[in-house]
Order: C-alpha cells, then structure tokens, then sequence
C-alpha cells in the first residue's frame, strides 16, 4: 500500500476508472453476444439492428480509449462479414 497522500490518491483514482473501463467493456462484448446470437438464429430483420447496437458500442469503448483504433475496426469488420454471410 502506498504511505504517500498523491499516491493513495491515484490508486482511488485507478480504480474509479477500472470499474468504468470494465463497464464499457462488458456493455460492447454484451452486445457482440447479442448479435452473435441473433445471426445463430437467423433473425435477420433483429441481426441488423443488434448489428448498429454493437458497432455504436464498439465506436464509443473506442472513444473512451478502451479499446484501439484498429481493434475496434476489426471486430466492426468481422462482424459486418457475418451480417453479410447470414443475409446472402
């Protein structure tokens, strides 16, 4: 444990955003589930809109720097081609 007032600080700090990092984290692999799921299924009408839910989910944990830029761009792509395999 850190006996300095800074340092004991920053591991509250540190922890505040790891539980807000593990939120968004979750919320976009939920919603990647969901789609998954969905296109599993073959609802195709329901695989669209879990499909902008996802890629809007995996767009903001990018934004909130949880994610990179060109992971958030391969799972977008991944899930795109899965789309496209169930409409086809």
């Amino acid at each position: 444990m850190p006996n300095i007032k800074s340092a004991k600080k920053r591991v509250k700090v540190i922890e505040k955003k790891t539980l807000r990092n593990n939120m968004i984290k979750s919320g976009y692999k939920s919603a990647v589930k969901k789609f998954e799921s969905a296109v599993e299924a073959g609802n195709k009408e329901e695989a669209k809109t879990l499909f902008s839910d996802a890629t809007r989910k995996i767009d903001q944990a990018c934004s909130k720097g949880v994610i990179a830029k060109n992971t958030a761009a391969r799972k977008k792509s991944s899930l795109s081609k899965k789309l496209n395999a169930a409409n086809a």
